[in-house]
């Protein structure tokens, strides 16, 4: 009986063991490029938060892979110290290269912090596509990360895979958002076992060639872009200088789907006017009635 219980934890052991180490997602933070409170915002949704110090950060995720004891951040936001920290001690990985959507400040401002100013890192991988490279090798100061051998760009190109690890892939894929210096780029990282697609940013769904949709039903977690809950949120801006699907006209969109596809859904990227941002507010428990999810700091998806 002793040697039949013996191995009866001797097997459960080894099976956590081996899940413990399975590649996953985290994610670093949730809010649009200026975090949550915002800059110049004294307004409800932010004036309590500066009283308490309590924040969002940037929209950010991780990719680690326990068994390589590597990690690789999609975009460099201006949370970069907290969130590398979070990667590299928290998660007890390597850096071992960062995947940028665009050339949107609160995306890719971060790499300052790799300069020789501050870290001095050599030749960190920074994956990109064309438009974004030229914008880099053509723009200071960020040409000077490349001069000095900061950063090492490594070009990606739209639907190809990246191999990253033994089992885990990235796939670029263009999505429509105002490009004024890059192209937009989502991603799906792959695992053995599961999939995510990463779209922070988006002009709306049905500008992209693609049936997000199908997209869901394809993979199995999809974290979007959440950044407006509604047309009223911010009355004083033109909302069509700054696109984005509104939340209530997604869940419309994809009410259709099945109750577990529908939990497929996180949105992210909230900006700090977004009332689903507050945990527990009418707005995001009316996202949660409906199946759908918004994203939290240090969420996890297995691969």
């Amino acid at each position: 009986m002793n040697i039949i219980l013996r191995f009866f934890f001797i097997s459960i052991t080894i099976g956590l063991s081996r899940d413990y180490e399975h590649p996953y997602i985290v994610t670093l933070g949730i809010a649009q490029d200026g975090g949550s409170p915002q800059a110049g915002c004294e307004k409800v949704c932010c004036k309590n938060l500066w009283k308490s110090g309590s924040r969002e950060k940037i929209a950010c995720i991780g990719i680690v892979d326990p068994q390589q004891k590597k990690s690789w951040m999609i975009d460099a936001t201006l949370d970069f110290p907290e969130q590398y920290r979070k990667l590299t001690i928290d998660h007890k990985t390597e850096l071992a290269g960062i995947f940028l959507t665009h050339a949107h400040i609160g995306h890719y401002a971060g790499l300052m912090h790799v300069g020789r100013e501050i870290m001095g890192e050599k030749n960190i991988p920074v994956f990109m596509m064309e438009k974004m490279e030229h914008f880099f090798q053509n723009n200071g100061p960020w040409d000077q990360l490349i001069k000095l051998k900061n950063i090492k760009i490594k070009k990606i190109r739209e639907n190809e895979d990246i191999k990253i690890g033994d089992r885990l892939f990235i796939e670029p894929f263009l999505v429509p958002h105002r490009d004024e210096y890059s192209e937009t780029v989502g991603y799906r990282v792959m695992g053995r076992n599961k999939s995510l697609v990463y779209i922070p940013d988006i002009d709306k769904w049905e500008k992209w060639e693609q049936n997000i949709f199908q997209v869901i039903l394809n993979n199995d977690t999809a974290l979007l872009d959440g950044t407006f809950f509604s047309q009223n949120e911010i009355p004083h801006r033109d909302m069509s200088e700054i696109p984005h699907p509104f939340i209530v006209e997604s869940i419309e969109l994809l009410f259709d789907l099945s109750t577990p596809n529908r939990q497929k859904v996180h949105f992210i990227h909230l900006n700090h006017s977004n009332p689903a941002i507050k945990l527990n507010s009418p707005e995001y428990n009316q996202i949660r009635h409906k199946g759908f999810n918004i994203s939290r700091e240090n969420d996890r998806f297995n691969l």
